[in-house]
């Protein structure tokens, strides 16, 4: 069951302010279901919009809980947010928070392909560097893992005070 956001005035459809927020934003928290617990994991991230489309990639071992989760139980959640100012006030429950946040769900897979693994590793450096001329040798394509999230479906939410 897809519910909305129930604060309607705070949700964002302007695709450059969802970019903003993805390109703000240092920490992509990717969750998991492993058999009926939650597995929380905080990655650093590059992102692909095509087609109106989102992909989000990190990078990874080829061994452990996120390789195995995303081998056999792909569906995962995603959370990331940017501009956090804390807002205080004279009464305690009138403090908050401004943000602008992404939530929402989508497809992990490990990226097999070659020129994909680039193009994913790409879309990381540039984010965390600014730089897109980044190369990357072919021993270290073969060693590293990168991970993919074909996001299904995403909300985006502003607070500003």
């Amino acid at each position: 069951m897809k519910r909305e956001m129930r604060r309607q005035d705070r949700k964002v459809t302007d695709p450059a302010l969802i970019e903003a927020c993805m390109k703000e934003s240092i920490c992509l928290h990717v969750g998991f279901n492993d058999e009926g617990e939650v597995y929380i994991l905080p990655v650093n991230f590059g992102y692909v919009i095509e087609d109106g489309r989102y992909t989000l990639y990190f990078h990874g071992a080829s061994a452990g809980r996120k390789y195995d989760l995303a081998k056999n139980s792909p569906a995962v959640g995603i959370e990331m947010e940017s501009r956090l100012v804390g807002v205080t006030a004279d009464k305690a429950c009138n403090f908050s928070q401004d943000f602008l946040s992404i939530i929402g769900n989508g497809v992990c897979s490990i990226v097999e392909d070659e020129n994909e693994k680039v193009k994913g590793l790409t879309a990381l450096m540039t984010k965390i560097s600014g730089r897109s001329d980044w190369e990357f040798p072919e021993a270290m394509l073969k060693n590293t893992t990168v991970f993919k999230v074909e996001v299904t479906e995403l909300s985006c939410k502003e607070h500003v005070s």
